[in-house]
C-alpha cells in the first residue's frame, strides 16, 4: 500500500483532499492544484463552497485570478459532501479549533471531520491533521476513528500531523515557501507525508512523532503570546512611571544581541496566538501541572482591550466630556493590519466594552466592511470623513492599517488614543494619547 501510493504521489495520478476551505485549506488546496494535482475541497459552509465552484476566492492571499485558472482545468473542485473524499489519496483535515467559553478546547470539528472521513476510510490513503491542537490528538482522536475494521496504520492507511503555520496578509511567507513540520504516526506515515507534501511547500521538516509536530506549534505560538504579554506588562508599568515605553523599546532595539523587539497593543487577535498556548496549558493540567507562563500573559493580553477603555475614560476626563452618551470611533477591527480578518480581534472587545457603558460608537475598516456583535446584530464601517472625525470626542486607533493617512487624521480629529503608535512622531490638531 505504502509503495502504491508514494507511486501515485510521483507520477501526479493522486486525488487530494482537503476537508475545511479557510485561511490554511484553500491556499493548500491552491498549492496542491498548481501543482498538478487534482484537488478536492470539501467545507461545512455551502457559501464558501460556491464561490470557489464559481471561480472566486473568499480569501485575501489567494488570487481570484488562480482559483478560476484551476477550476477551469479540473484540478480545483469544492463541495459540502465528504463522501465525495472518498475517491481520495490523501486527506489534509483543516478544520477550526477554537476554545470554548470555558477555556477548553472544542475538538468538534476534529471529531466530526474525522468521523466523516471514518466513512469513507480505504486502504492506501493518507490522513494529515493540520488544525492546531493538544500534543496527543492526533493519536487519540484521529487514528481510533480511522483504523476501523482490519486497516493498520503504517501498513494500510497512513496518519500524520503537520501543523499549519499560515500568517494572514504576510507578503513574504505564504503557503509554498513556508517550511512544513511533519510528524508521522509511524515511520511509513512520515515517508509517505513527506512525499505528498514536498510538491507543495519547498521545505519539508521531519520531526520524530505527532506529538513532537503538535509541540512545535504550541511552542511557536506561545513563545509569541507569552513575549507580547511580558512587553503589554511592560508597558502597564511604564504607564504608571510616566515612561514612553515606545521610546524603550526603540532605544532596547538598538542592542545587535541578546534582545528581540516585541510592542504592546489593544490585546491579542486572530485565530492561532491568544488561543493555541491555551490548549497546552489545559492539556497540562490533566497532568497536575501548572503552565505559569501561559495563564499569566493570557491574563495580561485578556486585560489589554480594558486598560484601552480605561484610557480613553481618562482622556475624556481631562476634557471635562464623559465617556457615556460620547462619540467614539474606532480605526481598524482587523486583529492586525493589512488583513480582512476579525477571528479575537481586541477591537471586538473594545466595541463592545464601550457599547456597554453608553458610548455611540462607531468604526471603520476598508478591509471589513461589517462585524457580527456578541448580541447577534451587525454593525457597519462608516466611511472615514473629515467631518465625522470632527464630531468624534475620540478616536482609538486599533488597528494600523497602512493605508490610513495618519497625517489627515490627526488634522482632522480632537482626541486620539493611539494603541498602536502609529502616529509616531506627527504633530496635527489632535491631541495624541499613546497606549
Amino acid at each position: 500500500m505504502k509503495q502504491q501510493l508514494l507511486d501515485r504521489i510521483e507520477n501526479h495520478t493522486a486525488v487530494i483532499g482537503i476537508a475545511g476551505l479557510g485561511y490554511v485549506g484553500l491556499p493548500l488546496a491552491v498549492e496542491f492544484g498548481k501543482a498538478g494535482y487534482r484537488v478536492i475541497g470539501v467545507d461545512v459552509m455551502a457559501d464558501k463552497v460556491a464561490k470557489i465552484n464559481n471561480k472566486e476566492s473568499y480569501i485575501q492571499d489567494v488570487p481570484a485570478e488562480v482559483v478560476a485558472e484551476l477550476v477551469e482545468k479540473g484540478r480545483l473542485s469544492a463541495t459540502t459532501d465528504y463522501g465525495a473524499l472518498a475517491e481520495a489519496d490523501t486527506i489534509s483535515i483543516c478544520v477550526p479549533t477554537p476554545l470554548r467559553k470555558t477555556r477548553d478546547p472544542d475538538m468538534s470539528f476534529i471529531i466530526n471531520a474525522a468521523d466523516a472521513i471514518a466513512g469513507i476510510v480505504h486502504p492506501g490513503l493518507l490522513i494529515v491533521l493540520e488544525s492546531t491542537t493538544y500534543p496527543g490528538t492526533t493519536e487519540e482522536i484521529i487514528v481510533p476513528r480511522v483504523t476501523t475494521g482490519d486497516l493498520e496504520v503504517g501498513k494500510d492507511i497512513f496518519v500524520a500531523f503537520s501543523p499549519e503555520r499560515v500568517d494572514p496578509g504576510n507578503p513574504v511567507y505564504q503557503t509554498r515557501n513556508t517550511p512544513k513540520v511533519i510528524g508521522g504516526v509511524t515511520p511509513a506515515c512520515l515517508e509517505v507525508a513527506k512525499a505528498l507534501y514536498r510538491n507543495a511547500v519547498d521545505t519539508v521538516v521531519p520531526v520524530s512523532s505527532t506529538a513532537a509536530a503538535e509541540m512545535v506549534k504550541l511552542l511557536e505560538n506561545t513563545f509569541r503570546a507569552v513575549n507580547i504579554g511580558m512587553v503589554n506588562e511592560m508597558a502597564l508599568m511604564c504607564d504608571k512611571l510616566g515612561v514612553d515605553v515606545w521610546e524603550v523599546i526603540e532605544a532596547a532595539s538598538t542592542k545587535p544581541f541578546g534582545f528581540m523587539p516585541f510592542y504592546p497593543g489593544p490585546g491579542l487577535g486572530g485565530h492561532c496566538i491568544p488561543i493555541d498556548p491555551l490548549y497546552l496549558s489545559w492539556k497540562l493540567k490533566a497532568l497536575n501541572y501548572n503552565a505559569r507562563f501561559i495563564e499569566l500573559a493570557s491574563e495580561i493580553n485578556a486585560s489589554m482591550p480594558e486598560f484601552v477603555v480605561g484610557r480613553v475614560v481618562d482622556a475624556l476626563n481631562d476634557e471635562r466630556k464623559a465617556l457615556k452618551g460620547s462619540k467614539i470611533i474606532v480605526l481598524g477591527v482587523a486583529y492586525k493590519r493589512d488583513i480582512d480578518d476579525v477571528r479575537e480581534s481586541p477591537a471586538l472587545d473594545i466595541i463592545h466594552l464601550l457599547a456597554e457603558r453608553g458610548v455611540e460608537v462607531s468604526y471603520h475598516d476598508p478591509y471589513v466592511p461589517s462585524i457580527r456583535l456578541e448580541d447577534g446584530g451587525r454593525m457597519e464601517s462608516v466611511a472615514l470623513t473629515e467631518a465625522l472625525l470632527g464630531a468624534a470626542d475620540c478616536v482609538v486607533i486599533v488597528t494600523d492599517h497602512r493605508c490610513f493617512d495618519w497625517q489627515w487624521i490627526l488634522d482632522n480629529a480632537g482626541l486620539v488614543i493611539d494603541t498602536r503608535n502609529a502616529a509616531k512622531k506627527l504633530a496635527g490638531k489632535a491631541r495624541v494619547i499613546k497606549l
